[in-house]
């Protein structure tokens, strides 16, 4: 694998079967030649960095745009008429076993485990591979969906599922979206990504895919089981959580692409002769 994630192999100029800098549309074609000619300027990391900075700002705005749907959409009693009946048939479903598991999940994927995780897979990526920028995915994918959840949870503050269908410790911030959901469905995605780019195996390839959707799967119904949201809340959570991992992605693929053609990793010091001319 590359020094700084790029998907290549050290022993020659063969590609690595999972190659994510080849684009298909022209429109990515267009964008791969201007982060190209950004990352020929100021560096490859620093044009990833602009980027994802750019992008937690569409998240923020994306989070809000869908909100205002969601928000118009629960006004004329629209697919939030799922809700009372699925927690009604998530409450049928409790056990102490299933509560006490589901419980669990809500701890190691909520407030306190979920940043420990974040941290944990940063250091093992980066000191692995040398390199800031599984620190800088990670962190600006995290970033991001913390203020897509702030959004929604400030424009809309729908109340949680009453506290008397809902199993302890009881939650009270606002219910949409679910932030539980929406955190572990981008670090989960965005982890797998990038351990997914150097597998060769279709069975690694295979679980790098399937096990961040598993865990966004069962930790967005584990809140519902819990009776910590409404299924809408999840299910926007699962939908904004998918689209911010798209977007952090598509940055990481520009970046690679950068990188292949030919854009150092860091801004490069003016020569002497340059400087002059400069001046």
């Amino acid at each position: 694998m590359g020094r700084f994630g790029t998907p290549y192999d050290r022993s020659g100029p063969m590609k690595h079967p999972n190659d994510v800098t080849h684009w298909y549309s022209p429109l990515g074609r267009k964008a791969a030649s201007v982060v190209t000619g950004v990352g020929h300027r100021i560096g490859a990391q620093p044009a990833l960095a602009v980027i994802l900075t750019a992008g937690v700002v569409v998240a923020f705005l994306m989070a809000f745009l869908v909100a205002r749907v969601y928000d118009a959409v629960t006004d004329r009693d629209g697919i939030a008429n799922l809700d009372r009946p699925l927690l009604q048939e998530a409450i049928q479903l409790r056990t102490p076993w299933l509560d006490t598991l589901a419980s669990g999940i809500a701890y190691l994927f909520g407030p306190v485990g979920m940043p420990c995780m974040a941290v944990a897979a940063i250091l093992v990526l980066a000191l692995h591979r040398r390199s800031r920028t599984p620190l800088i995915l990670i962190a600006g994918a995290g970033v991001g969906s913390l203020l897509m959840t702030i959004a929604g949870k400030d424009i809309i503050g729908r109340s949680r599922p009453p506290l008397s269908e809902a199993v302890p410790p009881f939650e009270y911030s606002p219910s949409f979206p679910s932030g539980h959901t929406l955190n572990a469905t981008v670090i989960a995605g965005v982890v797998g990504y990038l351990l997914w780019l150097h597998r060769r195996t279709v069975v690694a390839r295979v679980a790098c895919v399937v096990v961040p959707v598993v865990i966004a799967v069962v930790v967005g119904l584990s809140r519902v089981l819990l009776g910590a949201h409404w299924f809408t809340d999840v299910v926007a959570a699962w939908l904004l959580g998918a689209a911010w991992l798209a977007l952090v992605v598509t940055a990481h693929r520009l970046y690679l692409t950068a990188r292949e053609r030919g854009a150092p990793e860091e801004p490069q010091p003016l020569r002497s002769g340059q400087a002059a001319r400069r001046r």
